[in-house]
């Protein structure tokens, strides 16, 4: 969430900061809530206070006298007011969290301005498109595919979006993730093993509540969630904690599946492993001091793009404009594969930095070392990597004449082939 000094400070430039982004924001209606809390908060500690001040008179009056009768008389009656003066705060700060809550952070000064995918822009690129197998077709269309994944079975055991994968394909997809972790590990994060589930503070601490409430899968029996990314719990791993300056940056990484309702059921670009409502993925996370946590967003950046170069896969860096940003990003990169058989681009990362949104709403802060000054963290997250498009750029880009896949020579140590086909065992 955005700082309250901030916003009550700088309101203009909140505005047109946040009219830049895609999202609904009644900044008016936020203030007038904020004004109307801190004035019934007043009214309440005051008639409290003045409460107890005449509990406490009243307790120095004998009990037989007069005075001590309508003393009582006129305490029950502003005990009432006072409950009263509680009860409609109480209502008043619901309205005025939820207000809060709705609110995005700021887009950083460097971000591209736009409306929306359109108008984001390709900063960077390495590899050749035209360098792909000649014989590339879209991975959903290569005849044996549904041997080694398959949605047919995995629609009728869950629903559209949920594959199996079979045999090599499963141990494919087992020998990307250790070696997504291996890379991570290498680049200095500490891998975890975090729960699958959440429960709803986790997801409004980093922003998931209430900005897609009704896209995760939800147990509403226990109030859980189901993750549609390990940043969640990983972020979350620090709630309500200190920092020391001199432990920053913090590295974590983890693999989980990951569950989304938002995959669309039709057409080209949701087709075979483009858009799924299940996924593995590694995310990286980081917990990074103000001033550093910018050039942190850099390094992450880096740390993803070294895992596409080591499989020789050629992709473009994309900076997400203001009008296509996420809901609590400050400035987020995409990094998109080319898929050969497609003939387009796929995204397989988001490197974001959130600066203190997230860890605002965690109250995740770190102690400056010299004065034990006590500030909001910054915490920054990316993919690194999701694999089904990986996967399926893989499919495509290395599709030989025979109609088999060879698997990137960095990959041989992972799995126990060194191609891919309706006859690999």
């Amino acid at each position: 969430m955005l700082e309250l000094k901030y916003l009550r400070e700088c309101g203009d430039e909140i505005r047109a900061a946040l009219g830049k982004k895609k999202f609904a924001v009644d900044l008016d209606e936020f203030f007038r809530l904020d004004g109307e809390r801190r004035t019934k908060t007043a009214a309440f500690e005051n008639a409290r206070a003045a409460l107890r001040s005449a509990s406490d008179e009243l307790a120095t009056i004998g009990r037989q006298t007069a005075e001590f009768a309508e003393r009582t008389a006129k305490l029950r009656a502003d005990s009432v007011r006072v409950k009263e003066l509680e009860r409609s705060l109480r209502e008043t700060e619901a309205a005025w969290d939820r207000s809060y809550l709705s609110l995005p952070n700021v887009p950083h000064g460097s971000v591209p301005v736009g409306r929306g995918e359109g108008d984001n822009v390709a900063v960077d690129s390495w590899g050749d498109p035209k360098s792909v197998s000649p014989y590339a077709v879209a991975h959903f269309d290569i005849p044996w595919i549904g041997d080694v994944l398959d949605f047919q079975r995995g629609s009728k055991v869950a629903g559209a979006g949920f594959p199996f994968y079979v045999g090599p394909m499963a141990r494919l997809v087992r020998g990307l993730v250790r070696f997504f972790l291996d890379c991570a590990a290498e680049s200095g994060y500490v891998e975890m093993l975090p729960p699958i589930f959440v429960n709803g503070a986790s997801a409004t601490a980093t922003g998931q509540l209430p900005d897609k409430e009704g896209m995760m899968y939800e147990m509403t029996v226990d109030g859980l969630y189901a993750i549609p990314t390990a940043e969640v719990p990983l972020t979350n791993y620090f709630r309500d904690e200190i920092f020391d300056e001199g432990s920053l940056p913090v590295l974590r990484c983890a693999h989980t599946p990951c569950f989304r309702r938002e995959a669309g059921s039709w057409g080209r670009d949701v087709r075979g492993l483009n858009r799924l409502h299940q996924f593995d993925k590694v995310e990286l996370v980081k917990w990074t001091s103000p001033e550093r946590s910018f050039e942190e967003l850099e390094l992450l950046r880096g740390d993803a793009e070294n895992i596409l170069r080591k499989l020789e896969i050629p992709y473009r860096v994309v900076a997400i404009c203001t009008g296509d940003m996420g809901f609590p990003h400050s400035k987020q990169y995409d990094l998109e594969v080319w898929a050969g058989g497609q003939g387009r681009w796929l995204e397989v990362s988001s490197c974001s930095n959130f600066t203190d949104f997230q860890a605002r709403r965690a109250n995740m802060r770190l102690r400056r070392s010299g004065s034990g000054k006590l500030e909001t963290v910054h915490t920054l997250n990316g993919s690194g990597l999701a694999v089904p498009r990986v996967l399926a750029a893989l499919l495509e880009n290395n599709l030989r004449e025979d109609g088999s896949v060879a698997v990137p020579k960095v990959l041989l140590p992972y799995v126990n082939f060194s191609s891919l086909s309706a006859n690999t065992r």
